[in-house]
């Protein structure tokens, strides 16, 4: 190769991996997709079909992500005058009571439903290790001065739609039977729970709906037509989107709207908008 040629070739690399860079930390990170999918429940009531539930997962509030755009979409999530809202978990990225400080700042700006609004904890709202109780209980109370009510192992009805939640699965509060024993398979029921790991777990007592995760970030960084390489979970075909669990339950995993630190490829920030129908239950005959 020409000495001309090689400097060429070598310059042209150097753009592509300036603006690629450029684009991995200041563009993507920033440029949240809302996804928009039907979400049929059994025995759901007249009244509730057509009405919308988004979902809001893994918003990361801290040092490392600037969470003025936290704010900035819950404007836009706002502006659609949502009929729920569900939070599925990870608000803050822990170091410090500075988080809890951040949060109380940023959640002056909640975006609520007109027929509820709910949350429910992340592994990273239990501070460092995951195992800070107290870093648990100060979150909480933030969520709920704001006007979310945090489902930790229990159930809440909102209009005839009934929220379960399950507390994190890495925490110190993961207690699953606690609720998941009591639900009645008569009324309309979603349940949030934050790591997708527990689908696979023996908790669900016969469980037929739409479960609700967060967690994996979609891996974040995926190169295209390629799985993730750095997934949370230890069930690495959930990296993000609906699952059929073949079973009567489906999940959803939302790819997260914030992120520990502002890196992101292939992996656009996610805000969920369902729309409630009826589910047709097919029934054999005699």
């Amino acid at each position: 190769m020409k000495r001309r040629s090689f400097i060429k070739n070598f310059t042209g690399l150097g753009l592509v991996g300036l603006t690629t860079g450029f684009y991995t930390f200041s563009i993507e990170p920033y440029w949240v997709e809302y996804v928009k999918l039907p979400m049929p429940i059994r025995n759901l009531p007249d009244n509730l079909v057509g009405k919308k539930i988004v979902q809001i997962s893994d918003i990361h509030i801290g040092d490392e992500f600037d969470w003025n755009y936290i704010i900035s979409s819950f404007k836009q999530v706002k502006k659609m005058k949502p009929d729920y809202v569900v939070y599925t978990g990870d608000f803050v990225s822990y170091r410090t009571s500075k988080q809890i400080d951040q949060l109380n700042r940023v959640f002056e700006y909640v975006a609520k439903g007109e027929l509820g609004t709910f949350g429910i904890l992340g592994n990273h709202d239990y501070g460092h290790r995951y195992k800070e109780s107290f870093v648990a209980v100060q979150v909480t109370t933030a969520l709920e001065n704001a006007g979310v009510k945090v489902l930790r192992n229990s159930q809440a009805k909102a209009s005839g739609l009934n929220i379960i939640g399950i507390d994190d699965f890495w925490g110190t509060n993961f207690y699953p039977d606690k609720v998941m024993n009591k639900i009645c398979h008569d009324e309309a029921n979603l349940v949030l729970c934050h790591n997708p790991d527990v689908a696979d777990l023996p908790v669900w007592n016969g469980y037929k709906g739409w479960i609700l995760s967060g967690h994996t970030h979609g891996g974040q960084c995926k190169p295209p037509f390629l799985p993730p390489p750095v997934l949370p979970v230890q069930n690495r075909e959930y990296v993000a989107g609906k699952y059929d669990l073949n079973d009567g339950r489906y999940m959803y995993i939302n790819r997260a709207l914030g992120c520990s630190y502002p890196v992101r490829f292939n992996v656009r920030p996610e805000i969920t908008v369902f729309t409630l129908e009826k589910e047709e239950i097919e029934t054999k005959e005699a």
